[in-house]
């Protein structure tokens, strides 16, 4: 009983991570089909902000990290010079 719980509680956590790993195989200037034509990277910080964000949701779960990564993305502006970001 408890892990067909656990189960059904990650599954959307696991649906939201498969949906942010199709960006970045397709759209993402840093890890999909345009990443050629960024050589040094696209993205201000490291990790990337869809890596950043699997790694958040997995490590503190769907509700925090989905709060985590507005936050991050709400840095992400000229005016922030980036740098190292770790969940």
């Amino acid at each position: 009983m408890k892990r067909t719980l656990s189960f059904l509680l990650s599954l959307p956590k696991k649906g939201i991570i498969f949906l942010i790993k199709i960006y970045q195989k397709t759209l993402s200037p840093d890890h999909g089909l345009l990443k050629h034509r960024f050589p040094h990277g696209y993205c201000r910080f490291y990790p990337s902000c869809s890596q950043y964000t699997i790694e958040v949701i997995q490590k503190s779960g769907l509700m925090i990290g989905l709060l985590k990564t507005i936050w991050r993305i709400m840095r992400c502006n000229p005016w922030n010079k980036g740098g190292v970001d770790m969940p």
